[in-house]
């Protein structure tokens, strides 16, 4: 992974997400995304890119699967940041808790793929990141759908993980033909009592 540029976050939770979600083609699948080389990182380019090819294949399973495997790349994000940072972040006003997710955000973009940059801008709640080189996203040919689910359920749980909602949708693919992946989000407090 570190020669491709791969994250181990994005290889883990995008395994998980296979299990969970078709348990019973993970052993096709394992063939590139086995665990000696998600242990020892090199998992490289090449099996990541006919992973994602397969997946597309699959139909219906590619977007829940990519939304299980945001969720828990966030999930296991937010779980390895030292406490206080994780504190400090939960403990800001709801208008600076939002640009401190939205760098966690970028992080986990940038961590995911090594040649993948994102920036974003907050105004008035309401948030838009950019996201280029995106790995999901190199395709032959434009599709019909955006394949930038991992970034928006990523996103969306980043920001329920540090007590706000963010209804992030795909403005905007490279995949179907963009210049870039553009994500879109509103951003607010989450209601008292609601659990995430």
């Amino acid at each position: 992974m570190r020669e491709a540029g791969i994250g181990r976050v994005l290889v883990a939770s995008l395994h998980q997400g296979i299990a969970d979600l078709i348990p019973t083609r993970l052993e096709f699948y394992e063939s590139w995304l086995n665990a000696k080389g998600m242990r020892d990182g090199t998992i490289g380019m090449a099996p990541f890119a006919a992973v994602l090819s397969f997946l597309r294949q699959e139909g219906e399973p590619y977007d829940a699967i990519m939304a299980r495997a945001g969720a828990l790349a966030a999930e296991w994000t937010v779980e390895s940041m030292v406490p206080l940072h994780r504190s400090l972040i939960r403990s800001a006003p709801a208008w600076l808790r939002g640009r401190l997710v939205l760098g966690l955000v970028r992080r986990l973009i940038r961590k995911s793929y090594k040649t993948s940059r994102a920036s974003s801008r907050l105004r008035r709640g309401t948030a838009t990141v950019s996201v280029r080189g995106s790995i999901f996203c190199t395709v032959r040919e434009p599709v019909p759908q955006p394949l930038c689910g991992f970034y928006t359920a990523a996103a969306r749980r980043l920001f329920t993980l540090f007590n706000l909602d963010a209804n992030a949708e795909v403005a905007s693919c490279r995949g179907t033909g963009g210049k870039n992946c553009v994500l879109t989000m509103g951003i607010r407090p989450r209601k008292a009592g609601v659990a995430g």
